[in-house]
C-alpha cells in the first residue's frame, strides 16, 4: 500500500536477468547434446588445498559453474567427471583408484593443477607416485598453481566435449569370420601396387588415388584388350594433366607386363 502511494518513477525498478548469449549458447548444447547436468566428483590426493579453495570459488555465487549445468556430488558413483587434485601420494593411490573405478563409464578424468598434472614441487618425494597419468588415463589437464575460476570452468568446457564425444562413440565389432572384399581382386597385387604408389607420388594422396582407382577400374574390367581400354581412358580424358598422369601409369603397367 505504502509504495503504491509513490510515483512509479521514484520506485525501484530491478533489471531482469538476461543471460550472455555464449552462456544460453552453453547451456542449449549441453541439454541437446548430453540431455542433463554434469556431474562432478573431487579426489584430493594428497595436496595444500590451494586447488580445492579455487574449485571452491568456481561453484559458488561469484563464477556459479552450475549455470551451466556442472554440480558437484558426494559420491564417484553418481559422477560423469572425475577431478583429481594434489600428487598421488602413496597413501591416495589405492582410493584413487577406487574412485576411478566406482565411476560409471564413460567417464572424464580431469588433472587439476600443478601437482596432479606432474606432482608439482613434490614430485621427487619419497611419498609421491607422481601426476594423476601416472596411475590413471587423464582426459583434461588443467595447469595451474592453482588454477583460477576462470581456468577452471574452461576445462570444464573442454571435459563437456569429451564427455560428449564418449557419450556418443560407436564402436563396430566385426563378426567373426568375416573378410572385407578386397579391391579390384583381378588386378595382380605387385601392380596395383605400383601404379597406386606411382599416381600419388604425380597427384599426391588424395588425387592420386583418384586417379589411381579410376585406372585400376579399366583394368579390373578391360577383358582380353586391357591397352586398348587403357588408351581409350587416356583419350576421352579432358584434363591434360590428368592425361599425362593416366599415361604415366600406362607406363608403369607396360614395365610391370614385360617384366
Amino acid at each position: 500500500m505504502l509504495e503504491a502511494s509513490f510515483p512509479a518513477a521514484l520506485q525501484y525498478q530491478p533489471d531482469p536477468v538476461v543471460l550472455d548469449a555464449k552462456m544460453a549458447e552453453a547451456k542449449a548444447k549441453l541439454l541437446e547434446s548430453i540431455k542433463r547436468s554434469v556431474y562432478v566428483y573431487r579426489v584430493d590426493c594428497g595436496g595444500c588445498n590451494g586447488c580445492e579453495i579455487e574449485i571452491f570459488g568456481t561453484i559458488t555465487a561469484a563464477f556459479d559453474a552450475e549455470r551451466f549445468g556442472i554440480k558437484v556430488v558426494p559420491s564417484p558413483r553418481h559422477a560423469d567427471v572425475l577431478v583429481y587434485t594434489g600428487a598421488v601420494t602413496r597413501a591416495m593411490r589405492m582410493p584413487a583408484l577406487r574412485a576411478y573405478h566406482a565411476a560409471p563409464d564413460p567417464k572424464i578424468v580431469v588433472s587439476y593443477g600443478a601437482c596432479g598434472c606432474t606432482g608439482g614441487i613434490f614430485h621427487d618425494n619419497y611419498c609421491v607416485w607422481g601426476g594423476t597419468d601416472k596411475i590413471l588415463p587423464v582426459d583434461v589437464f588443467i595447469p595451474g598453481c592453482p588454477p583460477t575460476p576462470a581456468q577452471t570452468i574452461y576445462g570444464f568446457a573442454v571435459a563437456l566435449g569429451l564427455l560428449d564425444q564418449k557419450l556418443h562413440a560407436s564402436h563396430h565389432v566385426e563378426e567373426p569370420g568375416f573378410a572385407a572384399p578386397l579391391a579390384f581382386p583381378d588386378v595382380p597385387y605387385k601392380v596395383r601396387v605400383a601404379i597406386e604408389r606411382e599416381a600419388r607420388a604425380l597427384s599426391g594422396y588424395r588425387w592420386g588415388k583418384e586417379i589411381a582407382d579410376e585406372f585400376l577400374d579399366v583394368l579390373d574390367a578391360g577383358g582380353a584388350d586391357v591397352l586398348g581400354a587403357v588408351d581409350a581412358l587416356i583419350e576421352r580424358e579432358p584434363d591434360p594433366r590428368r592425361a599425362e598422369v593416366l599415361s604415366a601409369l600406362r607406363r608403369v603397367l607396360m614395365a610391370k607386363v614385360v617384366a
